[in-house]
């Protein structure tokens, strides 16, 4: 995940579970714990179904009512009326409501924590959206002003005056 963010053009937020020993001592004990973290981390990867936990209590990600996503028993999902399937998680697609759905799919009980890459889509950056609009500035001005350029500007007769009345 680190790595997916420094190597991303743009912007990344990476959220750190970190334990404070001074004002939450023990806060992430319960994904510490190797039996525990199996069965509450929903891992995250592109083009694959969530799915999470051990064998036999295995658990499926599907879409709910209303845009929300509701987590059930992969085991149920064969006899399910609605032929509900697991999501499968796309950071790619330019529409960030899954990746929001996922982001909430957590509660403080800690029983479904997403850990990976929720999102990762691709749009020019500020920065590099100003240095096109610069470029093709200066190419339908015939390439960049000299210093001639701004002499003829100065001197010329479309200057105004600043003064008081």
């Amino acid at each position: 995940v680190l790595r997916a963010a420094v190597e991303h053009r743009g912007s990344a937020l990476v959220e750190i579970y970190q334990n404070c020993p001074i004002f939450n001592d023990g806060a992430f004990d319960v994904l510490k714990d190797r039996e525990q973290q199996q069965a509450r981390l929903v891992r995250l990867e592109h083009g694959q179904p969530v799915v999470f936990g051990a064998e036999g209590d295995r658990k499926a990600v599907v879409a709910g009512a209303h845009g929300a996503l509701d987590v059930v028993p992969e085991a149920e999902l064969a006899a399910d009326p609605a032929g509900r399937a697991p999501v499968v998680h796309d950071t790619k697609t330019p529409d960030p409501t899954l990746a929001f759905a996922l982001s909430r799919l957590d509660s403080p009980d800690m029983a479904h924590v997403p850990v990976g890459i929720f999102r990762d889509v691709d749009r020019p950056t500020y920065d590099d959206a100003v240095r096109d609009q610069v470029t093709h500035a200066q190419d339908a001005a015939g390439g960049p002003a000299t210093d001639t350029d701004l002499a003829r500007l100065l001197a010329g007769n479309d200057t105004w005056t600043v003064g008081t009345r």
